[in-house]
């Protein structure tokens, strides 16, 4: 699965033009940092979320629904920088689950040739999933649809919030980058290439 291009076209939906400019807006502004997201999980926030909101007019079923939704899309952008990929004998991608040993296969039924311990669990993989859920939540958070229908009072502070956390968020995710290096490439993001070798992101833990 690709990267997010920093230039996606979003998908159009029923409701007022505005709305769809400020969701524009809020993934403008936090650029480079919508890659650390698992692009599966923000395309589908994008085009689940207008529906699973009714566009911001929510009933309390769609307040509930869309809830666990935003719960799932959290909790997959978080787990997702705790899987990486291989290369297996036959040249095939293969997925994993990150643990202080080493990768966990969880679709190769042959690891034995692969050497998995270089795969092992480090600081940078709790870093890059923090900074993950914090970017996926200002993206959801101050989604107009998702605005309207939790909290709609919010509205008047929502367009300072999205001027404002981008480029602080911004400065706290190139730091974090620069002391620990992402080398994962687990599910969501490009696959690790055959010339690749494993390298973890900080110190083990």
């Amino acid at each position: 699965m690709d990267q997010i291009p920093l230039d996606a076209k979003f998908p159009s939906v029923e409701g007022p033009t505005t709305t769809q400019q400020v969701t524009a807006q809020t993934v403008t502004g936090l650029g480079n940092l919508i890659k650390l997201l698992p692009s599966g999980t923000f395309f589908l926030f994008v085009f689940l979320n207008p529906a699973l909101t009714n566009n911001g007019e929510c009933s309390a079923s769609n307040k509930y629904f869309s809830g666990i939704f935003l719960g799932l899309c959290g909790f997959a952008s978080c787990f997702s920088w705790f899987t990486d990929s291989y290369i297996d004998k036959n040249g095939k991608v293969q997925y994993g689950i990150v643990t202080k040993k080493g990768l966990y296969p969880i679709t190769d039924s042959d690891p034995s040739s692969a050497n998995l311990s270089g795969y092992k669990l480090c600081l940078g993989d709790f870093v890059h999933a923090t900074l993950s859920i914090i970017v996926f939540a200002i993206v959801a958070l101050l989604d107009p649809n998702t605005v309207d229908c939790f909290y709609p009072s919010f509205k008047t502070t929502q367009k300072q919030l999205i001027m404002s956390l981008p480029p602080v968020v911004g400065a706290v995710a190139s730091s974090a980058f620069v002391m620990f290096p992402n080398s994962r490439h687990g599910l969501g993001f490009p696959p690790r290439q055959p010339s690749e070798e494993p390298k973890t992101a900080g110190s083990s833990v």
